[in-house]
């Protein structure tokens, strides 16, 4: 079991259905590994709907994006039931990493969250990138309402300590609510704004 105390049960996207490349079953497969050949290389491959894949590389034809044929798949149209599938394989098919720095995003969701000075701050809900960078997605964060997003950088994620369950964070400074007598509001609105 993964120090943050999850199961290995847990499926890591390593892939994605990009398309049907030509009419004999071929298809566009988009490689989220770091060496992008390794797509293939923990075994067969399955769909957020259990639908398996035995996937093989023909050819790159652009960096992380290649042709592949998979044995499921023996025409154009058996592609199109695919389109857009997340592949996936599960946690405990990947080597470990070699060192302490290096890990998977994965397994830090679950992790408690701490502050510089030690105090809690909730726990790792999920580490996503919407085009802009990783981004640590603190929930149960003391006095917080809702999720705290947080840019996965050295500033804002000073210390990582994945074989101790714990990573420490610098929570930015609430938002003051603001001042409902400042808002060019009537009265009377502004009252029912504070109350």
């Amino acid at each position: 079991m993964p120090a943050n105390g999850k199961a290995d049960g847990k499926r890591i996207v390593l892939g994605q259905f990009a398309g049907a490349h030509g009419v004999r079953g071929e298809f566009k497969l988009r490689s989220f590994t770091s060496d992008p050949a390794d797509v293939a290389a923990y075994g067969s491959l399955r769909t957020g709907d259990g639908r398996t894949l035995t996937v093989r590389l023909l050819r790159e034809v652009k960096p992380g994006l290649f042709v592949a044929k998979a044995k499921e798949i023996a025409a154009r149209e058996d592609c199109e039931a695919f389109s857009g599938a997340e592949l996936t394989v599960l946690r405990s098919a990947l080597p470990a990493p070699e060192d302490e720095d290096e890990f998977y995003l994965e397994d830090l969701e679950g992790l408690e969250a701490r502050t510089p000075e030690g105090a809690p701050a909730g726990r790792v809900r999920a580490v996503t990138d919407f085009g802009a960078g990783d981004v640590v997605e603190l929930t149960g964060v003391p006095g917080r309402r809702g999720s705290v997003l947080l840019p996965f950088t050295k500033e804002d994620v000073p210390e990582l300590h994945v074989a101790e369950g714990y990573l420490v964070v610098v929570l930015p400074e609430e938002a003051p609510d603001p001042d409902p007598e400042e808002d060019g509001a009537p009265a009377s609105v502004r009252r029912n704004v504070a109350d």
